[in-house]
Order: structure tokens, then C-alpha cells, then sequence
């Protein structure tokens, strides 16, 4: 049975008053029937974004569809590492992987064709430092710059020392008032004060 253009209609409408993304069960919960959500989406009219997640195609496109698709898939996960690097500005490596971080083994969803790099984060590592930031409308949870550096000298067997040093060279040029203090605590948080000391002592 083809869908009618009035429930086309008020489906576009109602995508536009959550900013043109929605999860399947929010669209259904707010009037628009499954049948008409599948019709915007082989017509063209909405994409989906992540696995029930869908948006209107007309917008601007995503700036950084991966985070984004991590955020809405992976509620709890962190985004780290390099990934978290590039996203401050601090590195000029491009991440092949998303890297993420989860509290000790929690279940990894499928993202269907986005190579994540899981790392397990105990506590309280797993909580310091996180902040909130806005990416094409989504929240998604990011290591602060400070967090991300001292991270980085943790896991620096697996993606390399030079990364984690020239990551806090680049925050002691480039950022306007550099906390070196804060990253000491991070430090700290992380259990590698040692390793980093020579580093931050360095860059002083």
C-alpha cells in the first residue's frame, strides 16, 4: 500500500523539530509509522546514520560521520587515544581506527563497516577527564586534550611513544593557556607520572 503524502508529510515535519535525526523507536513513539519512515528512506529523503538511527538527507553533511555513528551506537564509550588527538588538533597522524574506551568488558555493538580499536579503561581512568562535546548536533563523549596526552603515555606501547611526546609539544606550542598541572594529575589518575616526568619537565 503506497504511503499517502500527509503521512509524508508530517513525518518530514517531525524529523525537522528534533533536528533532523532521529532514532526509529523516537519516530514511531512521535506518530510516524514504520512503513512511512521505510518510504523517506528508499525514496532518499532520510539516511540512516547508524543502525536505527535515521536523518534528513538534505542536511549539511555529517563533518565526522564516525564519532558521530560511535556516539549514538556506543552511548558509554569514550572516543581516546589518537582519535581524540585528532579531534583536539594534536597530531597529524590520521586515524585509520575510531578509538574508543570502555569500562572493563563491556559488549562492543557492530557499527557495520566502522574499524573501531577498543581499549578497557579501569576506574577512575575510565571517568577522569571526559567532557561532552557537540558534533553535527550529537553529544559525544571525548577525553579532554590534558587526559588524551597522559592516555596517550599509557598505552604507548601500543601506539607509540613518539605519538604521546609530540602530542604534548604541540599542546604546549599550540594551546593559549596550557595546563601541565593538569595533565601531571591525568598523570597521576594513569599511574605514569615517571615515565612522564622527564617529558613534562622538557617542555617546561
Amino acid at each position: 500500500m503506497p504511503v499517502g503524502e500527509t503521512s509524508l508529510a508530517n513525518a518530514r515535519q517531525v524529523f525537522t523539530q528534533h533536528l533532523g535525526m532521529l532514532r526509529t523507536s523516537d519516530a514511531i513513539r512521535l506518530g510516524v509509522h514504520p512503513r512511512t519512515l521505510y518510504a523517506l528512506r528508499d525514496s532518499g529523503e532520510v539516511e540512516q546514520v547508524a543502525r536505527g538511527f535515521y536523518r534528513l538527507s538534505e542536511k549539511p553533511a555529517l563533518t565526522n560521520p564516525d564519532l558521530v555513528a560511535v556516539a549514538l551506537r556506543i552511548p558509554r564509550a569514550v572516543i581516546c587515544l589518537i582519535s581524540s588527538l585528532a579531534h583536539h588538533g594534536l597530531t597529524t597522524d590520521v586515524p585509520h581506527t575510531v578509538d574508543v574506551a570502555l569500562p572493563g568488558h563491556a559488549q562492543i555493538p557492530k557499527l557495520g563497516g566502522i574499524p573501531l580499536r577498543v581499549f578497557w579503561y579501569s576506574e577512575p581512568s575510565f571517568s577522569a577527564g571526559v567532557q561532552s562535546v557537540s558534533i553535527d548536533g550529537v553529544g559525544v563523549r571525548i577525553y579532554s586534550p590534558e587526559k588524551s596526552i597522559a592516555d596517550c603515555f599509557k598505552y604507548r606501547n601500543k601506539i607509540g611513544l613518539d605519538v604521546a611526546v609530540q602530542a604534548l609539544r604541540t599542546y604546549r606550542e599550540r594551546t593559549r593557556k596550557p595546563d601541565l598541572k593538569l595533565i601531571s594529575k591525568f598523570a597521576g589518575v594513569d599511574r605514569v607520572e615517571k615515565v612522564m616526568r622527564p617529558y613534562l619537565e622538557a617542555v617546561l
